[in-house]
Parts: structure tokens; C-alpha cells; sequence
């Protein structure tokens, strides 16, 4: 039986910085192990790639929500990476680290070491803003973190439109800030997508003392007496167990780390029973607590100078896609979106609870997973509920490992999370009908000038609302009764296994969860090193 010092599940965003961080030590053996394939393609490393990788069943696991009640029992799409890098290979590469209070409330909720003053170091320890650098950014470490390549006059203006109705302008977000709108960083490096896998992985795959294990899938974690000895693993149609002589570190993501927890024998017992499944630790909470921000759009057409649509169609595209291969420019180099304001979705929230993204563009995603940018000069902004009461779970279907878990996520269900909603449509409204932005919108074309009262909005996102793929919480890190993990990221109940990726957030941060993701991958690794040393 092969052995190692460490074993990793899942080359995501978490995945990636705890291998790179332990493997800094050469005389520990580290495995990453990663049930998809690598990430070499040229419409992963494009920016504007990512809307070819929507559905891609190739690097994509593709799942897909339990009928949903209070969105008319829809199926919602819930995209996941799978391929070195994880999600982080096929995401939108908006850079965000969440709001400082975020992980303040971590703390207060009995997470000691987790609070904003405690992370500050591992987000600088990751960042490398180059030039942007401030003494709250990072500019030396694995991942560059850049502006956007065109900052088109539409994005201006959007960003003025949300100064003069009161939210504050910053040039570069660092997460102090209670509201603000600016252009958005994102994860790319000259014009190349950068996943924790680019980034942290790439630079240093010759370690000797580093192993990278692609399209191998993790059946459990074997358990003996108490404590995690390995991992058994599916690979080429054979089943094979892999020692670790140390730690497993789970780092399959929110949808995927409880189901390899469940398959592994910990969880809710009565949940496994139904499943034959020996429990061996009890755990209620593995599972539950999932959230994510749920997302609607508004879209409104505009002058044909505002928006790069015809940039993108018909013999143009070709033209666009010239300059991008030759400059790594453009269009093709932009994230998912140009420019966000953070705010509050009334003067009662502490701080931001909603996301309001903005692009120059549209586009119309097809059944068949095709995404084709619209034929119109129109402009989009969508609105996020970065702070949702909502809590939905992760259940397992059966005891086979390659069967997809059910996934329950409960949008809407809490009446605070509809007036949240309500209120971002509003506001996307409020900001396209400001100066400069206004003399850009012609007319708006969803939810549209007919949807107006309350209960119309909230027909409308019952109808096209979707999740913003940022699941978290389903391993919540805390002291009570549902906890997962502890505020060491270690399970409950077992000896040298730990949880490290935005399942266990107790509560998701407040806008995109890559930064922090890897911020925990970061941190974890330190915290492993420092109980290594009291052995």
C-alpha cells in the first residue's frame, strides 16, 4: 500500500493552498488527490472561457437542486468544478475576500482564530495585487489578483450612478468597508485565468515530495480505531487504499466534503442507516446548514455605444478573439463581471448584505448548455443576497459513491431573504435610473416595466432566480451541537481527519467565495503544522 504524510481530497480552492503550504516541508510526502481532470484547455485559461464551461460535462460535475417549492419546484443548476483547480478552473475569478465583519462573527460564534484581525494575514499571504498593493492588500504571494483589462465608459458610469444615490466609490475593496462600489478584482494574470491550481500547484509540481493524482475519486475515508489511516480510491475502474501516515484533509467543497463524510461512516446515524451505512461517529450537523446567495438579473437594453454585445457577434468575434490571442486583451480577458456596489438592502443591516454585479453585456444561457451573447445592445446588473437566512442541506441518495448527493437549498424560505431580494431589484433599478448610467438605458427588459408590486418581483424570482454558485456551511466549523468541525478545522470525534474548504464557514461570507476558500486552505495548513509539532 502506497503511503503518505498527507493526504488531500480535491484540488479546489482550499485544496491546492493546503498541499502547496505542506509540502513546503521537504520532509513531509503530500498527495492531492482530484476526482476530475487537469485544466489545460484554451477556454479555461480565457477569461470569457467560462461561459463554455457553464455546462461542460468534462470539467464540470453539473449538478443539479431537488425541486425547489418556493421557486415553482424548479430544478436549480448547481455548476461545480471538476478538474485540477477545482471550481476555481471554471468560476467567474471575481476576487472578493468577504466583509471584515463576516469573520468577526465567525469569532463571536465561538471560533476562536477566526475573526478579521486573525485571517488579515492569510488573504495578504495569498494576494499578489503587484502595484495595487496597499498596507491592507498582499502583493507577494501565489495569487495574482489584478484590474480589469478595459474598464468600459458603461462601468464608469455605473459606478458614478451608485456614488450619487449614496454608496461610497472605492478604488480598491479590501473588506473594511460597510457599502461601496468600484470595478471588481479578479484572479487573472496577463489575461490568464488563475486558479489555486495555477497558482499554488503549477509553480512547484516537481517537488519530490508533492504527488498530484488526477481523475481518481475518493470512495471514504478509512477510519480505524478513532482515527483517519487513509483513503480508498477509485482510479481506472480499480478500487486501491492509500495510507496516511499523518492526516486526511477533506477539501472536496460544500457540496462534496459531507458526502465523502457520509460515505465514510459520519454523520446523522439514523441518515446512514437508511442507507446501510455504519455510523461511525455521529454527527447530525455533517450536511446541514448549506447556503448559498441566490441571484436574479435585471437587464435593460441600451445605446448602441453602451454596450460590447456587437463586440462579440458575428464576424466582430473572430476580430475580438485575434487581438485576445495576440495581446491577451480585450474582451475575451474580462471576469464574470465589470464593476459591483456592495449595499445594504435596508438602513436596519449592519453592513452590505447584497452584491449588485454589473457588465456592459448580456447573454442567454440554452437548455443544451450553450451560451450565446444576445443580439441587442443591452446592458445587465444582478443582484445577490450575500447574507441569506435561508439553510438548506446536502443529503446522500444512496451508499455509491460515484451518485450524486441531493441537494436541498431552501432559497427563499425565509421571508427575510424575499424582502433582501425585493429590495436589490429596487435598487439595480434605482442606480440605472441615475446619472450618467441613465442616458445609457433605453428601456428595461427583465423582470420589465410590468413587474412592479412586491408580489410581482417575487413572482419573477420565483420564476428565473438561480443560485450564485457559492455553496457554503455544510461542515460548519463551531461548539454546538451541529458543528462538524472545531475552530482547528479537526472533526468531531475523530482523530487526524479535518475539514478545510467554504464548507465549514458557519456562515458564507458576503460576496464571491474563492478568496476565502483559499484564504482557509491557507490557514489550515498552518494549523496543521502547529499541532504536528506537539505530537
Amino acid at each position: 500500500m502506497q503511503k503518505y504524510d498527507y493526504i488531500i481530497i480535491g484540488a479546489g480552492s482550499a485544496g491546492c493552498a493546503v498541499a502547496r503550504r505542506l509540502s513546503d516541508d521537504p520532509a513531509v510526502r503530500v498527495l492531492l488527490l482530484e476526482a476530475g481532470p487537469p485544466a489545460n484547455e484554451f477556454w479555461i485559461r480565457t477569461p470569457a472561457g467560462m461561459a463554455k464551461l457553464f455546462k461542460n460535462k468534462r470539467y464540470n460535475w453539473g449538478y443539479f437542486t431537488e425541486p425547489v417549492p418556493t421557486l415553482h419546484d424548479r430544478r436549480v443548476y448547481f455548476p461545480r468544478g471538476k478538474a485540477l483547480g477545482g471550481s476555481g478552473a471554471i468560476n467567474g475569478m471575481v476576487y472578493v475576500r468577504g466583509n471584515s465583519r463576516d469573520f468577526d462573527q465567525w469569532r463571536d460564534l465561538g471560533n476562536q482564530g477566526w475573526g478579521w484581525d486573525d485571517v488579515l494575514p492569510y488573504f495578504k499571504r495569498l494576494e499578489n495585487y503587484g502595484a495595487l498593493a496597499s498596507p491592507l492588500l498582499g502583493n507577494n504571494g501565489p495569487l495574482t489578483v489584478s484590474e480589469p483589462v478595459v474598464k468600459h465608459p458603461t462601468a464608469v458610469d455605473f459606478i458614478e450612478a451608485a456614488r450619487r444615490i449614496g454608496v461610497p466609490h472605492v478604488e480598491m475593496p479590501n473588506g473594511t468597508e460597510p457599502e461601496s462600489v468600484g470595478f471588481l478584482p479578479a484572479s487573472i494574470r496577463d489575461g490568464i485565468r488563475q486558479s489555486a491550481y495555477d497558482s499554488y500547484i503549477a509553480p512547484v509540481r516537481s517537488r519530490p515530495n508533492l504527488v498530484v493524482e488526477s481523475d481518481v475519486h475518493v470512495r471514504r475515508v478509512i477510519l480505524e480505531n478513532g482515527q483517519a489511516t487513509g483513503v480508498e480510491v477509485l482510479q481506472g475502474g480499480q478500487v486501491r487504499t492509500i495510507g496516511a501516515g499523518r492526516e486526511v484533509v477533506i477539501s472536496a467543497g460544500a457540496l462534496n466534503s459531507p458526502q465523502v463524510l457520509m460515505l465514510s461512516g459520519i454523520g446523522d446515524g439514523e441518515a446512514l442507516h437508511a442507507h446501510a451505512i455504519e455510523t461511525l461517529v455521529d454527527l447530525p450537523g455533517v450536511g446541514k446548514n448549506l447556503q448559498d446567495h441566490f441571484v436574479a438579473r435585471v437587464q435593460a437594453r441600451s445605446t448602441p455605444e453602451s454596450s460590447y454585445n456587437r463586440a462579440l457577434a458575428g464576424w466582430r468575434k473572430y476580430a475580438e478573439g485575434a487581438r485576445y490571442v495576440a495581446t491577451k486583451s480585450g474582451y475575451l480577458a474580462l471576469a464574470s463581471s465589470m464593476a459591483a456596489a456592495f449595499v445594504r438592502s435596508s438602513p436596519e443591516a449592519e453592513y452590505a448584505d447584497l452584491e449588485i454585479s454589473f457588465r456592459p453585456m448580456t447573454f442567454t444561457h440554452h437548455p443544451n448548455g450553450k451560451v450565446d451573447i444576445d443580439d441587442i445592445d443591452a446592458v445587465s446588473a444582478s443582484v445577490y443576497n450575500t447574507r441569506p437566512a435561508s439553510r438548506g442541506e446536502v443529503r446522500l441518495r444512496s451508499r455509491d459513491p460515484l451518485e450524486a448527493p441531493a441537494f436541498v437549498p431552501n432559497f427563499l424560505a425565509e421571508p427575510a431573504d424575499v424582502r433582501a431580494m425585493i429590495s436589490g431589484l429596487r435598487k439595480i433599478r434605482a442606480i440605472l435610473a441615475s446619472q450618467p448610467l441613465a442616458a445609457r438605458v433605453l428601456e428595461e427588459l427583465t423582470p420589465g416595466p410590468a413587474a412592479d408590486t412586491d408580489d410581482q418581483l417575487l413572482d419573477y424570482l420565483r420564476r428565473e432566480g438561480n443560485c450564485a454558485f457559492h455553496p457554503a456551511g455544510s461542515c460548519k466549523m463551531g461548539n454546538d451541537p451541529m458543528a462538524v468541525v472545531d475552530e482547528r478545522l479537526r472533526v468531531r470525534g475523530v482523530k487526524r481527519l479535518r475539514v478545510a474548504d467554504a464548507s465549514i464557514m458557519p456562515t458564507v461570507t458576503a460576496g464571491n467565495t474563492n478568496a476565502p476558500s483559499i484564504m482557509i486552505g491557507e490557514k489550515a495548513a498552518d494549523l496543521i503544522r502547529a499541532d504536528a509539532k506537539k505530537i
